[in-house]
């Protein structure tokens, strides 16, 4: 229970819009589903004193956290503000943000995860899909229902690549402790590495599933830090067949200048003896044979 887990409660940033509605209802049916507390308030400005799907709506997240003990914050606002709204939640003592908005400018998500960070909240994203831990805490969009607890962690820069991976692991029988989407921009909260060092001392994981894509070099920071903590670990790199010098969907999965290709980010993390999976298919399999 890496992020919370059935006790943690939640709060959402942009409630009454059609997202922020849309998955309040999600959240707190999985929460009905495994006995937790799920989202309790939600906030938008302008628009206190009204309910969604049954959860009281505030005009601030400091007016929320006077009624409510919340720990962890869902955004759902519009990208030019979604900057000023994780400042907001950090600011209030809300320990951890899933950012859930994409198109958020660069600057704003630079500051804002820097701000973050000094008040001692966690980020997760932006433009991810959240993190969801089977039969305790779903927060953000992940699809639960393709999800099975066990002892396998998953983290990953794709979103739907992640609900595939997912879904392969528990039709073959594989469990998963947590399920991360850190997000696929060029400036993100947590990293591969914060939330491997979190599967570590989670005491629950015993291997980890890392997805990961063109761009960068997180994915190998991510594979090093696994080795160190003693985790089994299976990678898949997204984008073998991705042009140079051309975005690939994420903001911050272009390769530049020759670096932060499939093919060289797959023989980095070989010579690093990590284990790499071809295609998603595969990786239950290989999962098997390390564990």
């Amino acid at each position: 229970m890496i992020y919370g887990d059935k006790k943690t409660k939640v709060l959402v940033q942009g409630a009454t819009g059609n997202q922020g509605a849309f998955h309040i209802n999600l959240m707190n049916e999985y929460a009905r589903e495994v006995g937790g507390f799920g989202v309790v308030a939600g906030v938008t400005p302008g628009k206190g004193g009204q309910e969604v799907h049954g959860v009281p709506v505030y005009n601030s997240v400091r007016e929320a956290m006077a009624e409510h003990d919340v720990t962890a914050s869902v955004l759902f606002v519009p990208g030019k503000v979604a900057g000023d709204s994780i400042m907001e939640a950090a600011y209030n003592g809300i320990e951890l943000v899933v950012a859930i908005t994409e198109h958020i400018p660069v600057h704003d998500a630079m500051k804002a995860i820097a701000y973050a960070k000094l008040n001692g909240c966690s980020v997760i994203g932006p433009n991810c899909p959240g993190t969801l831990t089977p039969g305790e805490l779903k927060l953000g969009i992940m699809p639960a229902h393709l999800s099975k607890k066990g002892n396998v962690g998953v983290v990953s820069r794709s979103g739907t690549l992640t609900y595939e991976v997912v879904n392969e692991l528990t039709m073959k029988g594989i469990g998963q402790s947590s399920v991360v989407g850190i997000g696929g921009d060029p400036v993100i909260g947590q990293t591969f590495v914060d939330v491997v060092n979190r599967f570590a001392d989670d005491g629950e994981t015993k291997a980890v599933v890392l997805i990961g894509e063109v761009g960068g070099n997180l994915e190998e920071e991510g594979a090093i830090a696994a080795r160190d903590a003693g985790l089994s670990l299976v990678t898949y790199i997204a984008g073998v067949s991705a042009p140079p010098e051309k975005r690939m969907g994420h903001a911050g999965a272009i390769i530049a200048g020759g670096e932060g290709d499939a093919k060289s980010k797959i023989k980095r993390l070989e010579a690093l003896d990590v284990t790499v999976a071809r295609k998603p298919s595969d990786i239950p399999v290989l999962l098997r044979e390390i564990l």
